[in-house]
C-alpha cells in the first residue's frame, strides 16, 4: 500500500518537547500544547493520527521551570503547572495571562467544555431539529481541549494502525482566547489543509433515491436544460446496480454490477451525461461485500486468493491492505472506467471493524480520496464525517434529512458551526429526504438556503410525491426555485475563487459571525446567520410566511463598521444594529458590505458543468476600498483562448478616495459588466478607459430602480479583436469619494401594502403615514405607525425599510 502514502510530518522538533518517563508535553505554538501520558514509560506516540498529521512546527518562545516534584511551562500566553503524576484536575492545570486575553482564566485537565462553540456531527440521519455537535477548538472561555487518545493512526507505509494498548492520554489544548481565526489556522496547520474542490462540484447536483431507467434519467437532464436550469453533477443512487433481482442473495444495498434492466448500456449512459457537461457519482454501500453474482467476483477472487468453488462471498474487510488494493484497483476502477467520476460512499454501519480503533468510515474516506488523486483528478469523495481531520476528505454527506421546518431551522447553524472543526464542505439533502409532508414554501426556502450553502444538492427519497423538480411545485414556487438554481451557477466564479482561497488561506466558505466579531455579544445570538465568503452576509429564512402579508421574517445583526446593501434589492442598511428582515417568497436576505466586489457569470442561465463564463457581471459596493480575485480553472475552460495549464487570476480593485475601479482581465473576447449596487446615477466626471484609451462614449450605462435592483449598470465596450495581448486593464472613474445613494423606500412599501391581506381602511391609514414620513422626524413616523395597534407582522416590514438607512431620516 506504499502508493497510498501521503505527506505527514508527525515528529515534533525535539526542542519543543518537555518529557519525563510517563509524561510528555509538546509546545507546538505559544498557544497550542500537546499533552501525553502513558502507563509504560517512554512509549509515546509519534505516528500521525487521523486528526494530527503535522507536529513539526517552528519552536515557539517558552521556558521550563522544573522544581523536582512540579513542572512549569511558560509561554507569553499561558502558564502550565503539572505535578508529574497521572493527569488529574488537581495535578495538570493551565492559567491564561490576562495581558493577552480579554478575560483571564484557568483550564484543569478533565474540565467540562463549558462555553465550547461546537463542531459537527457524523450524520443528520433521522434528526428532526437539533442534534449535538460535539466540541471543537474554539470556546468563549478562551481555551478548548481536543482528546486524540483513541483515533486511528497512519503507519507511514501507506496503511493504518490502531493505538497501542494501555492507559494512555493524548490531547491538544488550544489557548487562543477569542482569536478564533488564529485558533483555526493552528488547527489546519496541525491537522492538514482543506483541499480545493473541482470546479464542477460547486454547481447544482441532482440526486434522488429512485430506480431511474437510462433514457428516463437522460430525459430528465434534458428537461432541466430545456427549462434553462443548469446542472453539474448527476447522482445515481443505489439502484444503478442490481437490488431486488432474484440473483441478489442479500438485502440489495451493496452491488457492483450495473442493472441492465434499467441501464442497458451504461457506457453509453456515461458518455451521454459527459456530453451534457455533467459529472457522475454512484452510490456505494460496501458492507455486504462481493457476492458470486457480481461481474467482478471472479477477478476479485483471483486477486485475493479467494476460493470460489462454493461461491462464498468475499467479505468486506477494510482492515486488510490486500483487500483494499483490490477493492480500489479492481472493483471500483472497473466501474469508473464505465461511468463514474467519483464515489458516494454511503457507509452507515457504525464505527467498528475487526481491528479495534479502525473505523471503516475513516478507512473508506481516506483511501478513496487518495485513490481518486492517484488517477490524476482533483480528488473528491462524497461521504459522511468521521471525526476531526475529516475536512481533508471533502465532500460531506450529512445523511437523510427529515422534511420539516425544524430540520431547515437547524441546518444553517449546523453548517456554520462545522467550520469550528475545519469542516467546510457539507452537502445537505436540500428540500429534505424523508417523512414530513408536502409544503411547497418549505422546499422553496430550502432551495434558497442550498444556493448559499457550500454544496447545492437537490435530493429526496423514492416517494412518488417528493421529487424536487421545480416544475412539480406550484407556479410561484417553481419560478423562485428555478431562478435560484440559475443563480447558483451564476455564483460559480465567486464560489470557485473562494474554493481556492479556502484551501490556500484556511478560510472556510461559511463562517459563523463570531469568527469576525468575537467580542460582540450579538455575534453569538444569531447562530443561523453567517458569512458566505468574505463579502456576503446571509440571514436564512427558516420560518413560513405570515398569512396576511405573505412575508417571512428573520432577525439578523448587521455588524460594524460598514453599511450593508441587499444584493437583491439595493436597499442600504446601517451597520451595528439588529434588524428584522421581511421577505416575500422570491426574496432572501443576502447583503454585501461597503467595499465588496463579487464576480458573477453574466449569463442568466449558465451552461451545465460550471464552465468558465462567457461574460462577467461584477457586483460592486462603493463606500470603502475593495479588492477581489477571480480565479479560473483552465482545465474546465471551453474558451479557445484558455491558457495551457493551471488556474489563472484576474484582479479587480476599487479605491474609495479616488472613486476608481481597476480590473486586470486576462483575455479580449469576454464582455464585462459592472453593477454598482445602491447607486442611482453616475457623476458628471464618469470615465471608462481600456488599456489607457478613453472608451466612455461607447460604454453602455443603465440605471435600474424598483422593481429592479437599485443600481447603475456599466457594460464595457469590447476590446478590439486585433488587440491580442494576454492582459488588459479596464478603468472606471466615478469621481472622488462616491457614496451609496439614499434609496426612496416608498415604491417598495407601496407594493408591500398592495399585497397585504388586510382591510382597505387600514391600508389607507398606513399609507398616509408613510407618505407624510419625509415631512416628520422619524421618531414621529414610527410612533404613529406603532400607535395604529397592528401586529408586528404588519408594521414590521414598513419599519424595516423606513429605518434601514438613517440618512433617509436626516
Amino acid at each position: 500500500m506504499d502508493k497510498y502514502t501521503f505527506r505527514t510530518t508527525p515528529q515534533a522538533n525535539a526542542k519543543a518537547i518537555v518529557s519525563g518517563p510517563n509524561y510528555r508535553f509538546t509546545v507546538l505554538t505559544d498557544r497550542l500544547v500537546r499533552y501525553e501520558w502513558v502507563d509504560e514509560p517512554g512509549k509515546f506516540e509519534d505516528r500521525a493520527s487521523t486528526f494530527a498529521i503535522h507536529r513539526d512546527f517552528p519552536v515557539p518562545e517558552f521556558r521550563v521551570v522544573d522544581k523536582g516534584g512540579d513542572l512549569e511551562i511558560i509561554t507569553p500566553y499561558l502558564h502550565l503547572s503539572y505535578n508529574k503524576k497521572r493527569f488529574s484536575p488537581d495535578g495538570l492545570l493551565v492559567d491564561f495571562n490576562s495581558k493577552f486575553l480579554k478575560h483571564g482564566g484557568q483550564w484543569r485537565y478533565g474540565d467540562a467544555p463549558e462555553g465550547n462553540l461546537g463542531a459537527t456531527a457524523r450524520t443528520l440521519d433521522m434528526v428532526d431539529g437539533r442534534c449535538d455537535m460535539g466540541h471543537g477548538p474554539l470556546s468563549r472561555r478562551g481555551y478548548a481541549a481536543l482528546d486524540d487518545s483513541n483515533s486511528m493512526l497512519f503507519d507511514g507505509k501507506g496503511f493504518v494502525a490502531g493505538r497501542l494498548a494501555g492507559d494512555r492520554v493524548d490531547g491538544y489544548l488550544f489557548c487562543y482566547g477569542q482569536e478564533y481565526r488564529a485558533a483555526m489556522k493552528a488547527f489546519y496547520a496541525l491537522s492538514g489543509k482543506q483541499p480545493e474542490l473541482p470546479r464542477y462540484a460547486l454547481g447544482n447536483w441532482w440526486s434522488r433515491y429512485h430506480a431511474y431507467r437510462q433514457e428516463e434519467y437522460l430525459q430528465l437532464m434534458d428537461t432541466f436544460r430545456a427549462r434553462d436550469i443548469p446542472m453539474s453533477v448527476a447522482v445515481i443512487d443505489m439502484d444503478w446496480h442490481y437490488v431486488s433481482d432474484e440473483r441478489v442473495p442479500h438485502s440489495g444495498w451493496t452491488g457492483y454490477t450495473w442493472d441492465k434492466n434499467l441501464f442497458p448500456d451504461p457506457v453509453q449512459f456515461g458518455r451521454e451525461l459527459h456530453d451534457r457537461n455533467l459529472k457522475i457519482t454512484l452510490n456505494d454501500h460496501p458492507h455486504q461485500g462481493i457476492h458470486s453474482h457480481e461481474d467482478p467476483y471472479e477477478e476479485m477472487a483471483r486477486a485475493l486468493g479467494h476460493d470460489t468453488r462454493d461461491k462464498t462471498p468475499i467479505l468486506f474487510d477494510p482492515t486488510s491492505p490486500k483487500f483494499m488494493e483490490a477493492y480500489l484497483g479492481i472493483l471500483h476502477r472497473n466501474l469508473e472506467n464505465i461511468a463514474c467520476d467519483f464515489w458516494w460512499i454511503d457507509w452507515q454501519q457504525g464505527l467498528y471493524s475487526k481491528v479495534p480503533g479502525m473505523d471503516p468510515l475513516w478507512l473508506l474516506n481516506h483511501f478513496h480520496f487518495l485513490d481518486h488523486a492517484r488517477q490524476g483528478n482533483i480528488p473528491i469523495i462524497f461521504s459522511r464525517y468521521a471525526g476531526p481531520g475529516s475536512h481533508r476528505y471533502p465532500i460531506g454527506f450529512s445523511g437523510d434529512t427529515v422534511v420539516t421546518w425544524a430540520s431547515l431551522q437547524f441546518q444553517p447553524e449546523f453548517t456554520a458551526t462545522a467550520s469550528n472543526i475545519g469542516y467546510g464542505w457539507w452537502s445537505h439533502d436540500i428540500g429534505g429526504h424523508l417523512f414530513g409532508g408536502r409544503d411547497d414554501e418549505l422546499v422553496t426556502r430550502w432551495v434558497q438556503l442550498g444556493v448559499f450553502s457550500p454544496i447545492m444538492r437537490l435530493h429526496s427519497t423514492q416517494s412518488h410525491w417528493m421529487s424536487k423538480e421545480p416544475w412539480l411545485y406550484r407556479a410561484e414556487c417553481e419560478s423562485v426555485m428555478s431562478t435560484f438554481l440559475r443563480l447558483r451557477h451564476r455564483l460559480v466564479p465567486f464560489l470557485y475563487t473562494r474554493n481556492i482561497i479556502c484551501a490556500r488561506d484556511d478560510e472556510p466558505l461559511v463562517q459563523p459571525m463570531y469568527w469576525h466579531h468575537p467580542y460582540r455579544a450579538e455575534a453569538y445570538t444569531v447562530p443561523n446567520q453567517y458569512y458566505f465568503g468574505a463579502d456576503l452576509l446571509v440571514a436564512p429564512i427558516v420560518h413560513p410566511r405570515n398569512s396576511k402579508t405573505s412575508l417571512a421574517a428573520v432577525q439578523a445583526w448587521l455588524p460594524p463598521p460598514h453599511r450593508h446593501v441587499d444584493i437583491f434589492t439595493g436597499t442600504v442598511y446601517d451597520a451595528d444594529h439588529t434588524v428584522t428582515f421581511y421577505r416575500p417568497l422570491d426574496g432572501y436576505p443576502v447583503l454585501a458590505h461597503e467595499g465588496s466586489i463579487i464576480p458573477l457569470d453574466a449569463d442568466a442561465a449558465p451552461r451545465n458543468g460550471c464552465l468558465n463564463p462567457n461574460a462577467f457581471e461584477v457586483l460592486v459596493v462603493v463606500g470603502q476600498d475593495g479588492r477581489a480575485e477571480i480565479l479560473e480553472d483552465a482545465r474546465d475552460d471551453a474558451s479557445p483562448d484558455a491558457p495551457a495549464a493551471g488556474p489563472h487570476t484576474q484582479t479587480i480593485a476599487y479605491t474609495q478616495k479616488e472613486g476608481i475601479l481597476t480590473a486586470h482581465i486576462t483575455d479580449h473576447h469576454r464582455p464585462w459588466t459592472f453593477r454598482f449596487l445602491a447607486l442611482t446615477a453616475l457623476p458628471d466626471k464618469f470615465k471608462l478607459s481600456i488599456d489607457g484609451v478613453d472608451r466612455t462614449a461607447d460604454t453602455s450605462i443603465r440605471v435600474d430602480r424598483y422593481p429592479q435592483v437599485a443600481s447603475v449598470v456599466v457594460t464595457c465596450p469590447a476590446v478590439g479583436a486585433e488587440q491580442k495581448q494576454v492582459r488588459h486593464v479596464i478603468s472606471i472613474e466615478l469621481g472622488p469619494d462616491p457614496q451609496l445613494a439614499i434609496i426612496d423606500a416608498t415604491p417598495r412599501i407601496e407594493h408591500l401594502l398592495m399585497t397585504y391581506q388586510i382591510e382597505y381602511t387600514a391600508k389607507d391609514r398606513i399609507w398616509e403615514i408613510v407618505q407624510s414620513a419625509k415631512a416628520n422626524p422619524i421618531n414621529v413616523t414610527v410612533s404613529r405607525l406603532m400607535g395604529l395597534g397592528h401586529e408586528e407582522a404588519i408594521v414590521g416590514p414598513i419599519l424595516e425599510l423606513l429605518l434601514a438607512d438613517s440618512r433617509s431620516a436626516a
